[in-house]
């Protein structure tokens, strides 16, 4: 699943806040970027994670990360006010990015933000931009909002081609509309975690997906996972260990880890309940992931 994926133009990363989101999606350009593809992570909102993983300073436009593989960030409202003077025409430039012609904009065209930078990831998917440069990008990363937000992201399209039907504003609209239904080019990925609240998120992002796009998940990526070390007959033995000293503290700590790797794969068996395809990402007992951890995580989407 992991290998179809890297034949994509796009990959669409999303899941519930706080669940190692944006590792994965940079830990997926760094698989594609070993396997010899030209890859770009997409953040937006300004996050600038992929460079803090790899200790880079962030430049403007793309950053390179390592060998094959850089990073950019789209503050949408920039984006908004790029693509408000590209498409203004004859409309001076500082009319259309004032203070007060931007904010009556965006508040007439709620989701306008979201839309525009999409085409902007779109942008980035196509291989002549970089024809002058010698080069293209062969997959595009989006590390997409969160699961609530990253559906209204892709709807997005749909939402604003009912309004505009004609004329470069229209025709940019079907083309991120093309791209985002395009089972051939764009791929979904959901990042979770073992948890139930993450887990119920996920299959609610599933359903919308397929409500909304007539699209469905790739891959589920469970990350930070713990493994399942014992037997009923060890965990029985652990149980009646003495209580105090470092014996009993070794024991507590392998119950707990055992009863938390319990509850994870319960929870992803509902995944798998689902029809989904999962993959579980091990917990890396770091304190701060670098470009060594990225490359495990890299080894373990290779390996599923």
């Amino acid at each position: 699943m992991i290998t179809s994926l890297m034949t994509r133009k796009l990959i669409v990363v999303t899941g519930k806040g706080g669940v190692g989101k944006s590792t994965i999606a940079t830990s997926l350009g760094l698989l594609a970027a070993r396997n010899g593809l030209r890859a770009l992570v997409v953040e937006m909102g300004g996050q600038q994670i992929a460079t803090g993983l790899f200790a880079v300073e962030a430049g403007v436009g793309e950053t390179k990360l390592t060998e094959n593989l850089w990073a950019i960030t789209i503050d949408p409202d920039a984006a908004l006010v790029e693509w408000l003077t590209a498409v203004g025409g004859s409309v001076p430039a500082r009319l259309l990015t004032s203070r007060s012609s931007f904010r009556a904009f965006a508040a007439a065209a709620p989701g306008a933000k979201e839309l525009v930078s999409l085409v902007k990831v779109w942008e980035l998917t196509q291989s002549e931009r970089w024809r002058k440069r010698g080069g293209r990008y062969d997959l595009v990363i989006l590390d997409a909002p969160a699961t609530g937000h990253a559906l209204a992201l892709v709807r997005s399209p749909a939402t604003y081609g009912a309004i505009a039907r004609v004329g470069p504003v229209a025709a940019q609209i079907r083309h991120v509309g093309d791209l985002l239904a395009d089972r051939d080019r764009t791929g979904y990925v959901a990042v979770a975690q073992g948890s139930e609240m993450a887990i119920t998120e996920t299959l609610e992002l599933a359903e919308g997906l397929e409500r909304d796009m007539h699209r469905e998940l790739d891959t589920v990526i469970v990350n930070g996972t713990f493994p399942r070390r014992f037997s009923s007959e060890e965990l029985r033995r652990l149980a009646t260990l003495e209580s105090s000293g470092t014996v009993g503290s070794a024991a507590r700590a392998a119950l707990f880890v055992a009863d938390r790797a319990r509850l994870q794969h319960n929870q992803i068996a509902r995944l798998r309940r689902q029809h989904l395809h999962v993959l579980a990402v091990p917990f890396i007992f770091q304190a701060r992931l670098d470009p060594a951890a990225l490359a495990q995580i890299a080894d373990r989407l290779a390996a599923g």
